[in-house]
């Protein structure tokens, strides 16, 4: 069964810094992407960051490049997500996602097959 679990959110003021962790369990994370996306009320679900598994290569949306950095440690089975110069606008439930395919792009939600429960993210101005 697989099982992503994220954790590491919380509330911060604008400008902070947090970083979230996701732990994956029964999945082999091979020659494909994993992601982090989010979704604040009232909003579709927003590709933040993709990371490929051989090589680390990755993708950003445009507001959060320059911002925020996706990591992968293979070994633990964790994907981080580290959140700079944290904004209002960057408030929402945070999801880690797991098993891309084609033909969605990686930042599109609907690529992926498994997904955490999330964690929230709160920045007050």
């Amino acid at each position: 069964q697989v099982q992503l679990v994220e954790s590491g959110g919380g509330s911060v003021q604008a400008g902070g810094s947090l970083r979230l962790s996701c732990v994956v369990s029964g999945y082999t994370y091979n020659k494909n992407f994993m992601g982090w996306f989010r979704q604040a009320p009232g909003k579709e679900r927003e590709g933040v960051a993709a990371i490929y598994s051989d090589d680390g290569r990755a993708y950003y949306g445009d507001s959060v490049k320059g911002r925020f950095t996706i990591y992968q440690d293979k070994a633990k089975n964790t994907l981080s997500l580290e959140m700079e110069r944290l904004k209002p606008e960057d408030t929402a439930m945070y999801y880690c996602a797991a098993d891309w395919t084609r033909p969605y792009g990686v930042l599109n939600a609907d690529g992926y097959k498994f997904w955490g429960q999330g964690t929230q993210v709160t920045v007050s101005s």
